[in-house]
């Protein structure tokens, strides 16, 4: 693929050498400490409670905010999310969208990701570069988010213009990394007219994508702003827009070997692309977002906000993917051959469409009723999400050629489009009260109630359109109530909430011999109970979580009979995750520490289609995952920090049945930041290591339509970065 960049090979070069002067130290530090517990920052618009601190709410959020998405480089939200012991890979491929798990529960792409509060697909590869800070909500999520997956709610916070008439944003930043990736980016804001009244944040992105997979090239681009206009005291209107493109050849997971005790491969060489062939296509990613909000001071501190949000997505869909293998003595349609032989499918779905979009109005205040003060929030929202996709797509295996993982191979296209592909369209009205009630000073009562009235249907585009008609309609009250209370400087808290989940079965006939079915409603329920530090002030941070999860399990089973094998899915029985999260973080002197830890145990009961999985548990759910940070500022060296981190993940189930387990892995990462002056010019100099030990690992085994995946973790990569701030 041609070089789009105007980066200079010379100006990485100049960054990586200045970096490794002070490399090798074996501690952390930060310009603000990277803060993986509760932080006293609002998450406003995840938590659903306004300008409510995070450390008072009665449940479990994290914010990842701008100075650590710098320090790490974050080019994705699971390069950011994963300093988090609750969130781990899930079919997370190098090349592909993210797909994240939080606590033990895989998010849904299309429900549980917003942009500023509001609702967006995140079936796109979404950019970071203008992106503020990210706002975890973990659990059931119903009562901010209606139809939602159980585990979490993500958001998008965009970069904004500064409030100060006087200041100026100018920063230049240069990275180098992660294989040969190359970026250049601007980040420019500022304020202007006759007092100030116009705010504007401008940023433009470009990278040349060549990672340390090979053969996986490609690159990306992006233009955003985001601008706000006082009109008068007390009315401010804003909106924010961005464009993005990426095109990248894409990744595919290995898988199990044959069947046996044997099945589970060693581990491979991460830098491989072993499906890559000369016809293979990169996937194109297109996606405009914008939205604009109105917020409206009313008399006695009561406000008013409306704010309109869109998201238009074009998606050229494509991969040169290995599955099952059919060519030898035996057959195998979830995993390869013992030999590591594959069958080899030309994917194509091009000029893929999605359109989000929604409305919302809530208004705000405090009340007095009762002789207790009532924090009030009523809402009402409207959205809708319209998949158009081509009416065909090519799905088709590549006649008389198998590949294999360990021999290279070569193979010719088969572009069939002859496969059906999907209409969806899905509308919904929901209205939400939530309150806050202030007992006393010190004890609050929450209860929130949300109606969600959804209308879903699908189609398969092929022979005709319309054709296999799905459709979905009811309504729905998702309840929550909270409890908390302050012990000196410790807050105790619980809660218990509910989550929605609308069950239709891919309306696909060639994966699914069920294809649209509707098979229900899944309510997902959540409890948790708490402490946490609740004193800012205090250079000591900790928090203790204790949650149980339930959801209706949905799930499919392979039937190899026919010449196609096709799945029938379905909804029967229950998933429980009950888990356990400590977070701590230490500041002292120069010494900054953090860590964060979860236990899950979850199992799967009541199922009666396949009772051989009751009592089991759920496959790429780790049963522990720690992540810890030290951190070191220099007082010898003014400017210069440094610091490790530390990941692991437990012992996890590759097959339900647990005869096959991925063993557990630990890496370890080293960075340095130096702020400095270049011709009086601010500047910060980071270089970053991640795997130092070179560890070859499994770092997840997700599965995905019937077939078991299992995907390398990177090797050791090394990524340098300059900012100027002019």
């Amino acid at each position: 693929m041609a070089n789009h960049s105007p980066f200079l090979k010379v100006t990485r070069i100049r960054a990586a050498v200045a970096l490794c002067i002070a490399s090798c130290s074996p501690a952390w530090a930060q310009q603000n400490p990277t803060e993986i517990t509760i932080t006293d920052t609002l998450p406003s618009r995840v938590s659903g409670f306004g300008n409510v601190p995070a450390q008072t709410l009665p449940f479990s959020t994290t914010v990842i905010n701008n100075a650590t998405l710098q320090d790490i480089g974050a080019q994705r939200v699971s390069d950011a999310l994963l300093l988090d012991a609750s969130v781990s890979d899930s079919y997370n491929s190098p090349a592909y969208w993210d797909i994240l798990s939080v606590r033990g529960f895989t998010l849904d792409n299309r429900y549980n990701y917003r942009r500023e509060g509001l609702p967006i697909s995140a079936e796109t590869m979404i950019p970071m570069d203008n992106k503020e800070r990210i706002e975890l909500l973990k659990g059931t999520s119903g009562i901010q988010a209606g139809t939602s997956a159980p585990g979490g709610l993500v958001n998008y916070v965009v970069k904004r213009a500064p409030t100060d008439a006087e200041q100026k944003i100018r920063n230049i930043t240069f990275s180098y990394g992660q294989g040969n990736n190359r970026l250049a980016a601007a980040d420019l804001g500022g304020r202007f007219g006759a007092i100030g009244e116009f705010g504007y944040r401008f940023n433009v992105a470009h990278e040349d994508l060549d990672p340390y997979i090979k053969d996986t090239k490609g690159y990306r681009d992006l233009v955003a702003l985001a601008m706000d206009w006082r009109l008068k005291p007390g009315t401010v209107i804003d909106f924010e827009i961005e464009q993005s493109h990426r095109e990248q050849i894409g990744v595919n997971g290995y898988s199990l070997l044959g069947s046996g005790a044997n099945a589970l491969p060693p581990t491979v060489d991460p830098t491989r692309n072993f499906v890559r062939q000369p016809w293979t296509l990169p996937g194109e990613f297109d996606a405009l977002t914008g939205s604009v909000r109105l917020r409206q001071e009313l008399d006695q501190g009561w406000q008013w906000m409306t704010q309109y949000g869109t998201q238009h997505l074009k998606t050229n869909d494509r991969l040169t993917f290995a599955y099952g293998s059919t060519s030898g003595p035996s057959s195998y349609y979830d995993r390869f051959s013992p030999t590591g032989d594959f069958d080899i499918y030309d994917y194509r779905s091009e000029n893929e469409r999605r359109l989000t979009e929604a409305l919302q109005t809530e208004v705000s205040g405090q009340a007095v009723l009762g002789n207790l003060r009532h924090d009030l929030a009523i809402g009402l929202s409207r959205q809708r999400q319209l998949d158009r996709l081509p009416a065909t797509q090519s799905y088709s295996l590549v006649p008389g050629t198998s590949g294999n993982v360990f021999v290279p191979f070569t193979s010719s296209a088969n572009p069939d489009f002859s496969t059906p592909n999907i209409n969806r369209s899905e509308y919904s009205t929901e209205f939400s009260v939530k309150d806050r009630i202030e007992v006393t000073s010190k004890t609050a009562f929450w209860a929130g109630l949300r109606h969600v009235s959804y209308n879903k249907n699908s189609s398969q585009n092929a022979p005709d359109p319309g054709t296999n008609s799905s459709t979905m309609q009811g309504a729905i009250n998702l309840p929550w109530v909270g409890i908390s209370t302050k012990l000196e400087h410790v807050l105790v808290y619980a809660s218990h909430g509910h989550g929605l989940e609308q069950n239709v079965v891919p309306n696909s006939s060639i994966l699914y011999q069920n294809a649209g079915e509707v098979l229900g409603v899944g309510r997902s329920r959540q409890s948790e109970v708490g402490l946490r530090n609740a004193d800012s002030s205090n250079k000591v941070r900790w928090n203790v979580a204790a949650f149980q999860i339930s959801r209706p399990l949905v799930y499919d089973i392979l039937d190899t009979t026919p010449q196609y094998p096709i799945s029938t899915r379905y909804l029967d029985g229950t998933q429980t995750n009950k888990g356990l999260e400590l977070g701590g973080g230490l500041t002292s002197n120069q010494w900054t520490l953090g860590s964060t830890a979860q236990w899950i145990k979850a199992t799967i009961s009541d199922v009666t289609q396949a009772p051989n999985i009751v009592g089991s548990t759920p496959v790429n759910v780790p049963k522990f995952v720690l992540r810890g940070m030290a951190e070191y500022r220099y007082t010898s060296v003014p400017g210069l920090r440094t610091g490790i981190r530390v990941s692991h993940e437990g012992q996890r189930n590759v097959t339900e049945d647990g005869s096959i387990q991925l063993p557990a892995w630990t890496t370890f990462g080293a960075n340095a930041h130096y702020d400095t002056k270049v011709n009086n010019m601010a500047s910060t100099w980071s270089l970053a290591i991640d795997n130092l030990e070179d560890k070859r690992y499994w770092r997840e085994s997700p599965k995905q339509f019937g077939h078991y995946y299992l995907y390398p973790g990177a090797p050791r990569t090394l990524r340098a970065t300059v900012q100027f701030r002019l």
